[in-house]
């Protein structure tokens, strides 16, 4: 079957978002734009490492540029998005594959989210990497320096309001406590 691409230059909304409680979420990346909805789901590290590299990728521009490229030091609060996840929420795929570049022609992040494939015969959950036009489906946008900081400031602001740290081993914490090793086993 030939690969999809979903794709989005300069989306009306793009963003990272959850649906569940914290320690039960499923975490979405999804672009809009004039009434079409693409939502893919990913893995919390996956959205934490994206966000993290995506505002590396800006300060990189912004640097070998010399301050001239379209790009904002921080997130504009006038774009900020804290809006839930459009509805319906269908996913299209799993995330397995992202990649990030930085269009210098025409001053914009290039996001690409590929799907996790399996291979038959393959243990489970084992990756396969193909890029042709028979390869996994492909959600790509196209985003202006302001609209890529405000998403890693979502993205970011969204990782960090997970369960809160155990003050002792900084592992989460789950509503009923949890079997803390540096207590030795016993419940905190």
């Amino acid at each position: 079957m030939p690969r999809q691409v979903h794709f989005y230059d300069q989306p009306e909304r793009f963003v990272a978002g959850t649906v569940g409680q914290p320690g039960a979420r499923a975490f979405y990346l999804q672009a809009s734009a004039r009434g079409r909805i693409t939502s893919v789901l990913l893995e919390k590290t996956q959205v934490a490492a994206l966000a993290e590299r995506i505002e590396e990728v800006l300060d990189e521009a912004l640097r070998r540029s010399g301050g001239e490229a379209a790009i904002p030091a921080g997130a504009p609060q006038e774009l900020l998005d804290t809006a839930p996840l459009d509805l319906p929420l269908e996913q299209e795929f799993r995330v397995g594959t992202m990649a990030l570049a930085w269009d210098t022609v025409d001053s914009c992040l290039v996001v690409e989210a590929q799907a996790l494939i399996e291979e038959e015969g393959e243990e489970e959950g084992a990756a396969v990497f193909e890029d042709d036009e028979n390869g996994p489906d492909m959600l790509r946008v196209r985003l202006s320096g302001a609209m890529a900081r405000v998403f890693a400031r979502r993205a970011l602001d969204l990782v960090a309001a997970g369960r809160k740290p155990c003050p002792f081993c900084n592992l989460p914490l789950d509503p009923e406590g949890h079997l803390c090793p540096r207590a030795n086993g016993y419940r905190r």
